[in-house]
């Protein structure tokens, strides 16, 4: 047994099967109380033994498997994730070991294998060779299959799968599977081969048709989705096949992607051609299909409605209601083709259904259609608020929310480190309040707090005190550590003397939160004076502090005899209101409590704005990595010299020139919602210095690059050029979620009163001209905006972008959508009643391509906008955007 041991410790596993045979069932049984001795010892080694702890696991892995009696213990042994790496488990060598075991006992630990969700794939070798000795059932658990189809692709058995006497009970599991198998999608030949195995009956072909129509009602990945539709297209279904499953294809219309769906609308077409699709199946999924945001779907079915009613006119009773939904699409060419639908058929309807055709006509269709509905339906009602006056709906400002009192008592204050540390949360309030109750119960009862801490410990990530950076720590665990004693202060003082590279804003903001982590950690190890609590705890939840509560705190610091950190006042001057109520009383105050920290209070609140504005340029960025080169419009800010000269190191950097090119950080990632509060009434600056995020979010397609954007609507401060700017890149970016917070921020600024439309409009036709921002996606994000009742908002916007895009030479490729959503904008708004009461908006640009020939979306929308905005006869013209 001993020499067995050596070979396990010297990792040679070729060597464990021919020496454990000679083992009789005592011998492996005292065996592997010491290989689960020697397992926890190697469980124990250090990372400088990475690979002789490979070697040993590979053999220790073969003798527990050995030496295992029962079918749970050795495949609980052989699953075991400590035992295994980024290598390949050895199976030929697991299997010599347990061949000769009993088959039914065999089939027992293939089962138990193929049930380890997180092994079984990787052990489909092992698990094969164990049921094929076994001669028991195949398993049919996900990662089995998984391996199965691994195994096919890697050795391009494609081929010979009727031959594999596992298919006829493997291949209906494809379909079952919780995601499909990778191999299965991209691997070429399965849909070749699945029809081929149906033709020569090893798989019934309903089994295949069944399955892919029930993988496709279940969802998934598009990639995914699109193999399962290519299968049924090779399967050819027949005309018997389809119409069993009309309502399985009626579901795909309304609710599947939209390949799917086309797929879905293809085989309904089809059914309704050959009479097998009543009128109210397709008034049914109609319903559902008119309503999809796709308009290729949309057309597609109008048409099919179409042939159904010049083949049908009798169903015109049950399908033109439902046609008459298409009235409120965006598109006012769709809602074309749906009136020209119903025009064509209303007279086969009763009084009834044409009334209430006339009356959705009246209440959905853009005022541009009126005269042809009118002449459809003779005199149309009057639409609800036809003639009243427009009245924007906009979302309430957002009422700043007071940020809670620090923990009172020791348990809350560790139930909510606890959280902190646990979740890493983002929120502002819940780190403040975290370290602001840290502070004080440091102050009052240090020894009490180190108790009720002391669960948190385990836990904790500890820092190398030679090389702590105070743009690295987190404030909140670093002060725990700091109570136990797990700090040293030199490190603690070389963090609080760095400085932060300049060039980079995620480090210039993520240093200011880890230094006054630092400072209150000095000050708990070294100062027999510690802090009572902290000056800089926000008022708001945006990290505001109110003036007057400010000066209160330093009344309070007088009153105790205690000094202020450095770098807490520091963090609240740069984060008290400077305007607003209140303000001058409170420098007054701050003025007459004789501290040196109240006179720099008053004299902050009185001297003006501490960041002059911020500058514009337009560059061409340069390649580095793998971004291209891009050609952007940036924003820039001016040296600081209060900053520089007053604050501690670790806040200068804030008030160091930068401009966005680059080169000027490194950092992928997005900026925490607690370095944001650095500069909560600066807003303008944050955003010149967070445009590159945001214009990431737009030509680079990087994925939360506008989250913060809402975040620096609700902020104080002057909303400029740079805060517009980089709204524009928000509402051109890539993601849906991006897009979203962009027109979150728009109508909150609208709503405050802040948002110069004219000026965003501006930016965006100037974002759209360097390539930034994509007209579509610019299109869809105002589109959102307008839709929640903001119409007036968006048509300014888009009267300030207009005249350059409509004018900067060949129009751009998308132009037709912003168009019709400045036409349904104008129409919605009033601008176009203006107009048609002697108010012509005049729009640079506009006459030219609605004077053009031809029937493009650009030309048809440029028309509509311009009827909306031309004045009734006679009238003057008095106004240009």
């Amino acid at each position: 047994m001993k020499e067995l041991l050596d070979v396990v410790l010297k990792g040679r596993s070729g060597d464990v099967p021919e020496r454990v045979k000679g083992l009789d069932a005592a011998g492996r049984k005292a065996l592997l109380a010491e290989l689960k001795t020697l397992r926890a010892t190697v469980r124990a080694w250090g990372w400088d033994r990475w690979d002789e702890r490979r070697r040993v696991h590979h053999a220790l892995l073969v003798a527990g498997a050995a030496c295992h009696g029962g079918a749970a213990a050795t495949a609980a042994w052989i699953g075991a994730r400590d035992l295994r790496d980024w290598r390949t488990p050895p199976h030929e060598l697991l299997f010599e070991v347990l061949r000769d075991r009993d088959p039914a006992w065999l089939g027992d630990v293939a089962h138990r294998l193929a049930a380890r969700a997180a092994t079984a794939r990787d052990d489909y070798p092992l698990i094969h060779d164990l049921v094929r000795r076994s001669g028991g059932p195949v398993p049919l658990t996900d990662g089995y299959v998984y391996g199965w189809v691994d195994e096919v692709a890697r050795y391009r058995t494609l081929a010979r799968l009727a031959e594999d006497p596992q298919t006829p009970v493997l291949v209906p599991r494809l379909f079952e599977t919780a995601e499909p198998a990778g191999p299965l999608v991209w691997y070429e030949g399965w849909p070749e081969a699945l029809v081929s195995l149906a033709e020569r009956g090893v798989v019934e072909r309903a089994v295949l048709v069944d399955g892919c129509v029930a993988r496709l009602l279940r969802g998934g990945k598009p990639a995914d989705l699109r193999f399962f539709v290519g299968l049924l297209r090779r399967l050819d279904l027949t005309a018997e096949e389809e119409a069993a499953r009309t309502a399985d294809w009626m579901a795909l219309a309304a609710d599947a992607p939209s390949t799917v769906a086309a797929h879905g609308l293809e085989v309904l077409a089809r059914l309704a051609e050959a009479g097998v699709l009543t009128a109210r199946q397709l008034a049914e999924v109609s319903a559902s299909v008119l309503f999809r945001t796709e308009k290729k779907l949309v057309r597609a079915q109008l048409v099919l409605l179409g042939k159904v009613l010049r083949r049908d006119r009798s169903a015109a009773a049950e399908l033109l209601p439902v046609v008459a939904e298409v009235f409120g699409h965006e598109d006012t060419a769709v809602q074309e083709r749906a009136l020209k639908l119903v025009g064509r058929y209303v007279s086969g309807v009763d009084e009834e259904v044409r009334r209430g055709l006339a009356e959705s006509a009246a209440a959905l269709l853009s005022p541009v259609h009126r005269t042809a509905a009118a002449a459809v339906f003779g005199t149309l009602p009057e639409a609800d608020g036809a003639n009243g006056p427009y009245e924007e709906l906009l979302p309430p400002v957002p009422e700043p929310q007071r940020v809670a009192p620090a923990a009172g008592t020791l348990p809350e204050l560790v139930e909510e480190v606890a959280a902190l540390l646990q979740s890493r949360d983002d929120d502002v309030a819940a780190f403040e309040r975290a370290l602001d109750g840290l502070v004080r119960h440091a102050y009052t009862d240090l020894g009490a707090l180190r108790e009720a801490l002391q669960p948190l410990l385990p836990g904790l990530q500890w820092y190398d005190n030679d090389f702590l950076s105070a743009q690295q720590v987190d404030g909140v665990q670093l002060v725990v550590l700091t109570v136990f004693g797990r700090v040293e202060a030199d490190g603690l003082r070389r963090a609080l003397r760095s400085t932060a590279d300049p060039r980079c804003v995620h480090v210039r903001l993520a240093q200011v939160p880890a230094a006054r982590g630092c400072e209150v950690a000095l000050r708990i190890l070294t100062d027999p004076d510690p802090l009572p609590f902290l000056l800089a705890t926000p008022t708001w939840h945006t990290g505001a502090i109110d003036a007057g509560e400010l000066v209160e705190r330093l009344a309070a610091y007088r009153r105790l005899g205690a000094r202020p950190g450095e770098c807490d006042v520091a963090q609240a001057l740069l984060r008290v209101r400077r305007t607003g109520p209140g303000v001058e009383a409170a420098a007054e105050a701050a003025a007459g409590l004789g501290t040196p920290e109240g006179a720099r209070l008053a004299a902050w609140l009185t001297g003006g704005e501490p960041f002059g504005p911020t500058t514009r340029a337009v560059v061409d960025t340069t390649r580095r990595y793998w971004l291209p080169t891009l050609r952007r419009i940036v924003a820039g800010t001016e040296e600081q010299p209060v900053i520089q000269r007053e604050f501690p190191p670790a806040f200068r950097a804030l008030g160091r020139p930068w401009a966005a090119t680059d080169e000027s950080c490194y950092h992928w990632g997005e900026v925490s919602a607690a370095t944001t509060a650095v500069l909560p009434e600066d807003r303008e600056v944050l955003a010149a210095w967070l445009l590159p995020m945001a214009a990431g979010a737009a030509d680079l397609e990087m994925r939360n690059g506008a989250w913060f954007l809402p975040a620096l609507a609700e902020a104080g401060g002057a909303a400029g050029p740079a805060l517009h700017l980089a709204l524009g890149c928000g509402l051109g970016a890539r993601h849906a979620e991006d897009r979203l917070a962009a027109v979150d921020a728009l109508l909150v600024l609208a709503a405050r009163g802040q948002l110069d439309a004219a000026r965003l409009g501006g930016d965006l036709a100037a974002l759209v001209d360097v390539g930034t921002v994509k007209p579509n996606r610019m299109a869809d994000a105002l589109r959102t905006a307008a839709g929640t009742g903001a119409y007036g908002t968006v048509w300014a916007v888009l009267a300030g972008a207009l005249p350059a895009l409509l004018t900067g030479g060949e129009p751009v490729r998308g132009l037709g959508e912003i168009l019709a959503l400045a036409a349904e904008c104008a129409e919605r708004s009033g601008a176009g009643r203006d107009a048609r009461r002697g108010a012509e908006i005049a729009v640079p640009g506009l006459a030219e391509v609605a004077a053009r020939k031809g029937s493009s979306r650009l030309v048809v929308q440029a028309k509509r906008l311009a009827d909306a905005l031309r004045p009734a006869p006679g009238q003057p013209a008095t106004q240009t955007a």
